[in-house]
């Protein structure tokens, strides 16, 4: 699993209609990408910086997303943003979520392959509740 983050400052008093525009119209649209899972939205406590985070299956869907996806993305949020999002992605190496799939991440000279291919050293599994 991938997790893709973006930071962005908004304009002033914009977190409203960046929430709604995100929940309303961006949400139903990314629930029918291929491979995405799911998304958090944070804010900061006076609404002037966001932060978001989606998850998706593998990477080559994420690269998709990236590429065809979020440029139209951008521009529907374009005039709510002051500058440019940063973005990132991630392997997901641990989570609290029941059934996630784990990427086990590179060696630490290795960088995250930009090809999509599978590393040969990784792993995924997915977790199982404990009975306690």
């Amino acid at each position: 699993m991938f997790a893709r983050k973006v930071a962005a400052r908004l304009k002033p008093n914009s977190l409203r209609e960046f929430t709604n525009l995100i929940e309303c119209e961006i949400l139903p649209w990314l629930r029918k990408q291929k491979g995405f899972l799911d998304l958090i939205i944070l804010a900061a406590p006076d609404g002037t910086e966001i932060a978001t985070v989606s998850f998706w299956d593998h990477k080559e869907n994420e690269e998709a997303y990236n590429s065809s996806g979020y440029p139209q993305v951008l521009t529907a949020l374009g005039a709510l943003l002051d500058g440019t999002p940063y973005v990132k992605t991630f392997y997901v190496v641990s989570s609290t979520f029941p059934r996630v799939t784990l990427s086990w991440p590179p060696k630490s000279d290795d960088p995250l392959p930009e090809t999509g291919a599978a590393h040969p050293g990784y792993r995924s599994y997915e977790t199982r509740p404990l009975d306690l």
